[in-house]
């Protein structure tokens, strides 16, 4: 990391022009990773990375520059350079930094380089074969490791100086399982800010065997039945609808512009009476969560939703201004090479007060979407397609045949009023999520629910 003296001098610089507002990011990280097919060893790759991002506000614009030659004299030249791009009358110059107190929501206990390759490989190869001993209809897997170590600092002449490191560990287990006319896969990918210790907490081998579950039962699936009806999404990873259909919608990059079916509609009801919604980045090693958000802003529990009514956006410092309202702790980056903006981090529907199984009981007809896949969405409408991974048609409240193909069609903001049962269950599940200011670790999650009609897509 760079010296205080060195960091005054940069932004000093930055501010000649007049700028509102000054602030440097500087990271370093570690990362390593692997991949295999069958069991054997694709690639196992490790690398460091280090750069610094310099940002300048002109009142609601900003210049973004970085670059990864951390030498004293190409960060101020590199500074002078963002501030000719626009002139102001800033006068703010605060180089007085606090370090605010923070709490340590990731404890590790086996940091990634602690253990060596061939412990990461073995763990691999044994998922691998547990994964093709579930099945002989199981005609490949892939798998995936990595680690990550980053270090980031944050300064800016609002006196802020913070700092954190995070440490990330994740695995992907997929399983193929394959006939002489179809293919079919399982795929399942535990992560947490954790170190090595994930695995101690994390039962890899039947992570795989359930991959293959999911593959086989897919592989000998019937073609799911096109038709609007009632839908069930399963916990876990089903909380990908919520972050997709609405979260986005619920972040100040889109807010900001007007450009989310939901600007506007603070304290006006968005959904159903028995839904409440939360983005937490406090959650104790929680794939999304940091001390600290990418401007330096202690993370914390925000609530977006509760009881249908709308409470709060995610917002960051830049959307924050242009919006008049406070940071939410909300601001994230893939690296240096990014801009902040507002991102979710462990985003989830809160447990109803309904058993799973009173659930499927009480729907006469409909699918049980019980693992979901990826999709797309457009935040400024809503709009949205999502994959059924793993479906099953349920009939006279009782879960029945598997069926294949099915994807989930609709709009957020129309779908949340339609969330009629919320059940007990919450479970999360991780992912990447990918934006303008990059792919970031995010948690989605929710318990059981139930939306009363949804079109389904399907070949059947």
């Amino acid at each position: 990391m760079l010296k205080r003296s060195v960091i005054e001098n940069i932004l000093t610089a930055a501010l000649e022009q007049g700028a509102d507002f000054g602030e440097i990011y500087i990271e370093q990280t570690e990362k390593n990773t692997i991949s295999m097919v069958n069991s054997k060893v694709e690639t196992a790759l490790s690398g460091k990375d280090k750069g610094v991002g310099i940002r300048l506000f002109y009142a609601n614009q900003a210049i973004y520059v970085y670059t990864n030659d951390l030498e004293e004299k190409n960060l101020i030249q590199t500074a002078k350079t963002a501030a000719l791009a626009m002139k102001g009358n800033g006068k703010e110059n605060v180089l007085d930094f606090t370090n605010p107190s923070k709490t340590n929501y990731n404890p590790i206990q086996k940091m990634p380089e602690t253990i060596s390759k061939k412990e990461k490989i073995t763990l691999m190869k044994s998922t691998s074969e547990a994964a093709f001993s579930y099945s002989s209809l199981i005609s490949q897997t892939r798998l995936g490791y990595q680690d990550i170590v980053q270090e980031v600092l944050i300064a800016n002449t609002r006196g802020v100086w913070a700092e954190d490191k995070r440490v990330r560990t994740r695995m992907t287990v997929e399983s193929i399982a394959s006939s002489q006319t179809e293919k079919q896969s399982g795929y399942f990918g535990p992560g947490a800010s954790m170190g090595f210790e994930l695995f101690d907490k994390i039962d890899m081998q039947a992570v795989a065997k359930d991959a293959s579950r999911m593959a086989v039962t897919m592989l000998k699936a019937d073609l799911c039945p096109s038709k609007k009806m009632s839908v069930v999404i399963e916990n876990g990873f089903g909380g990908v609808i919520f972050h997709e259909a609405c979260g986005h919608g619920l972040e100040a990059t889109a807010v900001a512009r007007n450009a989310s079916v939901f600007a506007g509609k603070l304290g006006q009801k968005i959904a159903s009476g028995i839904v409440t919604a939360i983005d937490d980045g406090t959650i104790k090693n929680a794939w999304g969560s940091a001390n600290i958000d990418d401007e330096g802003t202690p993370t914390r529990k925000n609530l977006l939703i509760e009881n249908g009514i709308l409470k709060s956006y995610l917002i960051d410092t830049l959307n924050g201004q242009k919006m008049g309202m406070a940071s939410t702790g909300s601001a994230r980056r893939e690296s240096y090479r990014y801009a902040p903006t507002s991102r979710m981090t462990n985003t989830y529907i809160a447990p109803g007060t309904t058993k799973p199984e009173d659930i499927i009981a009480d729907t006469e007809y409909g699918l049980y979407a019980k693992h979901m896949g990826g999709g797309s969405v457009d935040p400024a409408t809503g709009v949205f397609n999502f994959a059924v991974l793993e479906g099953y048609m349920i009939r006279n409240g009782k879960i029945a045949e598997p069926v294949r193909g099915a994807t989930l069609i609709g709009k957020g903001n129309e779908i949340l009023m339609r969330i009629d049962k919320v059940g007990t269950n919450l479970k999360s599940a991780q992912g990447m999520c990918g934006s303008i200011s990059g792919a970031v670790p995010t948690n989605v999650g929710q318990p059981m629910i139930r939306v009363s009609e949804i079109t389904v897509g399907g070949r059947g």
